[in-house]
């Protein structure tokens, strides 16, 4: 599967949906009651031309293809004619200007239709190109990422292989290197295939309510196998909060973020997780006791373009931007939000996750 292919533009030009139907009845509904309501107000008969032609030009602006904005310009001439012109109830074909109402509604239709097909097909091409660009930018940083633990990998196996007088201390710190650096590929591999999996216009983010709870603290559990030095702390929400997520997506999220918080903020020893409400949405804060991001490298965090020089990892291998951008990417496929913000002491990132329907914390 070519995960870069972008999807075609889908080329009907009339396409029916509830959507635009629900949309379309009820613009036309209101521009009837509209006219009623001024028909009573006043008996000349020109005001129902003005509000009509609005009524047509939004059916068509907010509804995809042609037909409901054909059907719009079409049912309004029977209207203006049969109920708004005098004699009232009355289908009159012989009314001077008639033709010229019908195809005046009608090119604006017409017009409206196209601009705005032209205006959603850009934006979706716009949207597709800074996908790509996001992935392949994310793609190179992979490749590049994965040939430092390799190369340690093989350079660690290849002197136990051809060293067999090393002694067990020797032989322990080169298993402990590449143990780590295996661990380091397996975090660049998930964050791979999530992109993979992110990218596949053929698959949707499945997201069922989960407890914010549960999914923090299989996070958490996995984080102390890794870094049992690290304290860290979760405040449990009062009462039970269920969000609609991914569960394996957001630990992942969750897991960059204390790996980042860990790698990157060199002094960082205490870690804090704090799920919450926020209105209509679930907000996650992971903050740090370290150094802090740098405040220059904050408005390009999360786009995976961050050079190498302003990555101050000590190994020149643990990337921030690319761990940072698999997040976003997660977040944007939930709708949700991301952002980062340094404290006194230390970085807080925080993201929020809509929750659907009416509030879930119980």
């Amino acid at each position: 599967m070519d995960i870069l292919q972008i999807p075609k533009a889908s080329t009907k030009l009339f396409p029916v949906s509830m959507r635009d139907l629900v949309i379309s009845t009820a613009i036309f509904t209101c521009a009837v009651e509209i006219c009623s309501l001024l028909r009573f107000a006043d008996s000349s008969d020109g005001f129902a031309y003005p509000v009509f032609v609005l009524a047509v030009l939004l059916i068509s602006r907010l509804t995809t293809g042609y037909l409901f904005g054909s059907l719009a310009s079409l049912l309004s001439v029977v209207c203006i004619n049969y109920i708004f012109t005098y004699p009232y109830w009355v289908l009159n074909f012989t009314l001077t200007g008639y033709p010229i109402t019908f195809l005046t509604m009608f090119t604006v239709s017409i017009i409206t239709c196209t601009l705005t097909t032209k205006i959603k097909q850009h934006d979706r091409l716009r949207a597709e190109s800074e996908k790509e660009r996001m992935r392949a930018d994310l793609l190179r940083s992979f490749s590049h990422d994965i040939r430092t633990p390799l190369t340690s990998i093989v350079g660690a196996t290849s002197t136990l292989l051809e060293t067999p007088d090393l002694s067990p201390a020797q032989q322990r710190v080169l298993l402990a290197d590449a143990h780590d650096e295996a661990e380091w590929l397996i975090r660049v591999v998930e964050n791979l295939l999530s992109i993979t999996r992110i990218g596949d216009t053929h698959t949707q983010i499945c997201k069922h309510e989960e407890a914010a709870e549960e999914v923090l603290s299989e996070t958490v559990r996995k984080f102390r196998k890794r870094f049992p030095h690290i304290s860290i702390k979760v405040n449990v929400p009062d009462g039970l909060l269920l969000v609609p997520m991914d569960p394996i997506l957001i630990e992942q999220v969750l897991a960059n973020l204390l790996e980042n918080a860990v790698i990157h903020g060199e002094t960082t020893s205490q870690i804090r997780l704090s799920p919450c409400q926020d209105g209509e949405y679930a907000s996650f804060s992971v903050s740090d006791n370290g150094r802090g991001i740098p405040p220059d490298i904050l408005p390009k965090l999360f786009d995976g373009t961050l050079p190498r020089s302003e990555i101050s990892a000590a190994d020149g291998k643990r990337n921030m931007g690319l761990g940072l951008s698999v997040c976003m990417a997660i977040i944007r496929a939930h709708d949700g939000t991301m952002e980062a913000h340094n404290l006194d002491t230390g970085a807080e990132f925080v993201f929020r996750l809509p929750l659907s329907g009416e509030e879930r914390q119980e």
